[in-house]
């Protein structure tokens, strides 16, 4: 499965719908983003159960604002619409097979449960 481009229109509904998403925010202009573009399509062709997004940061300059991406390229990762992962910077492909593995390995519900203490504590 090839990337999907993620826009304003349609970030939302696939982070929430997508249960594992990775999203890589990037732009033509930026040379580390170029180098990670051919990584994140190879790693899209060997995980056809994961859902992998490209926001063009030019194009959806609010969408990125809204993501509060300050450095590209920046990689996410959701599960079950909620993000467990966000590291700016390149990744070499044994690297990003590390962050897919340990995104898909995550105990959601103790992720949630987490999420919940954190809530009350703030309250």
């Amino acid at each position: 499965m090839a990337s999907t481009t993620l826009t304003a229109e349609n970030f939302e509904k696939t982070i929430l719908e997508g249960g594992t998403v990775l999203v890589d925010f990037w732009a033509d202009w930026c040379g580390p983003c170029k180098r990670f573009g051919p990584v994140y399509e190879a790693a899209s062709e060997q995980h056809a159960d994961i859902v992998f997004g490209k926001v063009d940061t030019e194009a959806e300059q609010a969408l990125a604002a809204a993501a509060n991406i300050t450095s590209i390229p920046m990689l996410m990762g959701f599960r079950d619409g909620i993000l467990v992962f966000a590291q700016a910077g390149a990744l070499p492909a044994p690297m990003l097979e590390e962050v897919i593995a340990k995104v898909q390995d995550l105990d959601m519900d103790a992720v949630r449960a987490d999420i919940e203490s954190q809530k009350a504590t703030q309250s």
